[in-house]
C-alpha cells in the first residue's frame, strides 16, 4: 500500500526529469504500479482510511512522485460539479500525451496543491481550459478523451509531473494573482 513516505518531495531530483516512455505491453510490475497509485487515490478520499495512515488527500499521482521515472498517471476525480454532466475519473494512464487544447486557458480559484509540496504556493496557475489526450490503460488498450475545466487541470498537471514541471512553475513570479483577461477562472 502507498502512503504519504513513498511519496518524494520536491527538491529531489526525479521530480525534475522528463520520465521514461513504457514499453506496451508493460510489465506486471508497472500494472501492479498503476493500480497501487489508483488505490491510494481512492484511499486518500476514504475519511477514515486518510485518517488511519496520516494521507493527504488526491486527485491525481504520477509515478516520478514515487521516485520511479516512468510515463504513467493515476487520476480519481470525484464528481464535483453537480450542475454538470461531467464523469467520473477513475483511471491510470500509460503514456498519456496532449494531442490538442483550446487558445483558451482556465485556473482554479484557489490555486493548485501537490502531494509532492508540503507548503501553500499562493497563486493562479494558468492551463488549457480544454484538452484532448491518448493514452493507454494497463492493457495496453488505447484511448482518447476529451476533457475540459477540472479535469482538464488535473490531466495536465500530472502531465507536467512526467515532463518534470512542478505546478507553481506555471505561477507569475511577480504577480501571482494576476492573470490575463480572458482566462476563465474556475471555482
Amino acid at each position: 500500500m502507498i502512503t504519504m513516505k513513498d511519496i518524494i518531495k520536491e527538491g529531489h531530483p526525479t521530480l525534475r526529469m522528463v520520465a521514461k516512455e513504457l514499453t506496451l505491453p508493460i510489465s506486471d510490475e508497472e500494472k501492479q504500479l498503476g493500480k497501487d497509485m489508483l488505490q491510494f487515490l481512492k484511499n486518500s478520499q476514504d475519511p477514515e482510511i486518510a485518517e488511519e495512515y496520516n494521507l493527504r488527500a488526491g486527485v491525481g499521482l504520477a509515478a516520478p512522485q514515487l521516485d520511479i521515472s516512468k510515463r504513467m498517471i493515476a487520476v480519481h476525480i470525484p464528481g464535483i460539479e453537480e450542475e454538470t454532466d461531467e464523469p467520473i475519473i477513475s483511471t491510470v494512464m500509460v503514456n498519456p500525451k496532449i494531442i490538442s487544447h483550446s487558445v483558451q486557458s482556465a485556473c482554479l480559484t484557489e490555486g493548485e496543491g501537490c502531494l509532492s509540496v508540503d507548503r501553500e504556493v499562493p497563486g493562479y496557475v494558468p492551463r488549457h481550459s480544454r484538452i484532448t489526450i491518448t493514452y493507454f490503460d494497463l492493457e495496453g488498450n488505447a484511448h482518447k478523451m476529451r476533457l475540459k475545466n477540472y479535469q482538464a487541470i488535473v490531466i495536465q498537471h500530472e502531465i507536467d509531473h512526467i515532463n518534470g514541471i512542478m505546478f507553481y512553475d506555471h505561477i507569475n513570479v511577480d504577480q501571482p494573482f494576476k492573470i490575463d483577461d480572458d482566462v476563465k477562472i474556475l471555482s
